[in-house]
């Protein structure tokens, strides 16, 4: 058998991939390992701002113009928009801080992602009051992924194993009995055992999620201080997100992590809830905040889709496309996301 591509991935890196092939009807094969990757427990909160000091993401404008659109063209054959209008709301920690957040809204800086509307929130501790993030919206992350793998899996192009690099011959570009033009490598933290692009530098960042029931009905913001509150499902309340822990190769739940969201979580949510559920996954970060994309040194038809960090949907949806277009269309990849950053610096030998 021979296809276009094979793909190694089924996060955000992988699907989004997998549908700019789907688009330009390209044929492909994805590895799909079955494990819980970070992507699959995120809260899904797309917005074109750093939350934590009132900046604006980079290239933020490109990213948030083209997620629409990525997800529109997905739902032509996933039958189903899983893009979902439910802006993010920063609950001020202090007047300050209120008062920080205003001064931006109102000038140059934040005018257009930010609004200078102070809301005051239901059954959530915020004496100061909320802002909202114009720009911004929440990925149905549960029912996408289960569509995106249910409609590669109808379609014959899912492998639902682990990629198994002693199968794979570099130079004759064939997977056993698969042969290939391209492969691309989507594979997050697990690209530390990738014998081409493992020294590539993807840190992992061990993150955890917990699974709630709550009485109360909330807004319908994804509710932000320190973490994300959102409503998932009828059954399901997520409280979590990034904590910046230096990941340990385990989805191992550790106890502190767990103390400290509970902590932030009474904080914010003062009413009785119940923890159904600890969820832990390793999030692919790089120490420059930019995704690894691009071609291999030496082999030119291997490429990576790597270091998507906390905005998984984001990245993928925009950077796929840049990286299909480059690999199709001798398109260009922004020099601050391009793999070959690292070749040129030596980081990658």
């Amino acid at each position: 058998m021979h296809v276009d591509y094979l793909i190694v991935g089924d996060g955000y890196a992988g699907v989004f991939f997998a549908h700019q092939l789907i688009k330009n009807k390209k044929s492909f094969r994805l590895f799909s390992a079955g494990k819980r990757a970070a992507s699959h427990i995120s809260a899904g909160a797309c917005n074109p701002v750093i939350l934590s000091r009132f900046n604006k993401i980079w290239k933020h404008q490109e990213l948030m113009n083209y997620l629409p659109i990525a997800f529109s063209e997905v739902s032509e054959y996933l039958g189903k928009n899983y893009l979902l209008d439910q802006p993010v709301v920063r609950v001020f920690h202090d007047e300050a801080e209120r008062n920080t957040w205003l001064e931006k809204a109102h000038s140059d800086k934040l005018s257009h992602e930010i609004s200078d509307k102070v809301l005051e929130l239901h059954h959530v501790n915020n004496p100061y009051g909320g802002g909202k993030v114009i720009q911004s919206s929440r990925v149905d992350v549960l029912g996408f992924f289960k569509a995106f793998h249910q409609y590669l899996e109808e379609q014959g192009v899912m492998i639902k194993e682990s990629f198994n690099y002693q199968l794979l011959d570099a130079q004759q570009k064939t997977y056993g009995e698969i042969s290939f033009d391209k492969i691309v490598f989507a594979e997050g933290v697990k690209v530390k055992d990738n014998p081409y692009f493992g020294t590539a530098p993807v840190v992992p960042n061990k993150g955890h999620r917990l699974s709630i029931s709550i009485d109360e009905i909330l807004d319908p913001y994804i509710i932000s201080k320190k973490h994300f509150l959102v409503k998932m499902s009828e059954e399901d309340v997520y409280y979590g997100g990034t904590n910046d822990k230096l990941g340990d190769g385990t989805e191992q739940v550790e106890q502190k992590s767990v103390d400290d969201l509970v902590g932030n979580l009474e904080d914010l949510y003062p009413h009785h809830y119940r923890v159904n559920q600890v969820l832990v996954a390793q999030r692919a970060t790089v120490p420059d905040r930019r995704p690894i994309i691009g071609r291999h040194n030496s082999l030119h038809d291997f490429y990576i889709f790597n270091g998507l960090g906390a905005r998984g949907a984001l990245n993928g949806s925009f950077f796929s496309k840049m990286l299909y277009d480059f690999i199709e269309n001798n398109g260009m990849i922004f020099p601050e996301a391009d793999v070959q950053r690292f070749y040129l610096s030596n980081k990658m030998l």
